[in-house]
């Protein structure tokens, strides 16, 4: 279990320190297994109370012979201590947005971008975690946007050098997770600053280990009335005079032909279906990732 992987986003820090006090007071037990706490993944960013140290560690998350920036340092530790384990639960926070959602990986498949052969145990534990909202198509989104980056590169709107065009670029924890044969939930708790998501990181943090029967307790139940949604598409800041048309919050819905935003030159971004936005960020820079867009269905019988 990891928090503080971006050091502002400290309610799973304070969830699993809560959790940490109960073992070892012995209000909690293992009964089975074994479970690793890592109350915060990224010391640098959490000491400075912001996202990234040198780096953003949920990016390129990947072993390195040549560690230049603080968080190669960070994942040449914690990407061997991740392969030691069957899984993981990955606490986050949000920038905008008012109710917590659960991220979850591909269908079961060989192909090559992700392989896998857990969705089972994602899928039923994901709507065990005590939220109902559930986004898949993490990687795929992401590669497609590099695709969208790289054409930018060499039209020369870019540079090269300046700009990530890495499809490895998109493989964070979760992701590094499934590539040495586990699986992996993110939960995104509530915003930064709402105390309420310590609350929603100690209740998942207790379901799953409920769940997967590394301790007794009441076995959680399957949300009931949940929101499924699949990213589909991602767009990047081409300039810092880009903006949006409202104030986006993540998960609004978003018509067909409404305009999102307005580029620096004029070209008008308008949604080509209904759908929902998801990350927006106002802070992004040229060439980084501006916003999501997801859309309803597809997968946990929906």
């Amino acid at each position: 279990v990891t928090a503080a992987v971006h050091g502002n986003e400290t309610c799973g820090t304070f969830a699993i320190e809560r959790l940490v006090k109960q073992f070892e007071q012995g209000e909690l037990k293992l009964k089975c297994g074994a479970v690793t706490f890592v109350p915060v993944t990224n010391p640098k960013a959490y000491r400075l109370q912001r996202r990234n140290g040198d780096r953003n560690l949920n990016r390129r998350l990947i072993p390195t012979d040549t560690p230049a920036q603080y968080e190669d340092h960070i994942a040449n530790w914690l990407c061997p201590l991740l392969a030691e384990h069957d899984g993981l639960l990955d606490l986050h926070s949000f920038q905008s947005g008012a109710q917590p959602f659960a991220l979850f990986g591909p269908k079961n498949n060989t192909e090559t971008l992700e392989p896998f052969a857990h969705a089972n145990i994602e899928e039923a534990l994901v709507q065990r975690l005590g939220c109902s909202r559930f986004v898949y198509g993490w990687l795929d989104t992401y590669a497609k946007g590099i695709g969208r980056r790289a054409a930018e590169v060499n039209a020369g709107r870019f540079n090269a050098k300046e700009v990530d065009v890495d499809t490895r670029y998109g493989i964070g924890m979760t992701e590094y997770m499934r590539s040495t044969g586990g699986w992996s939930i993110t939960l995104e708790c509530s915003q930064h600053d709402d105390p309420g998501g310590r609350e929603v990181a100690y209740q998942a943090i207790l379901n799953t280990l409920i769940y997967l029967g590394l301790i007794e307790g009441t076995p959680p139940q399957p949300a009931q009335d949940f929101q499924v949604l699949g990213l589909y598409d991602v767009y990047d800041r081409f300039d810092m005079n880009d903006t949006f048309a409202k104030v986006w919050k993540s998960f609004d819905p978003i018509a067909q032909g409404e305009i999102i935003g307005t580029r620096a030159d004029g070209t008008v971004l308008r949604a080509q279906q209904d759908c929902f936005i998801v990350f927006p960020n106002i802070k992004s820079q040229p060439g980084q990732e501006w916003f999501y867009l997801a859309r309803s269905g597809g997968r946990l019988g929906r």
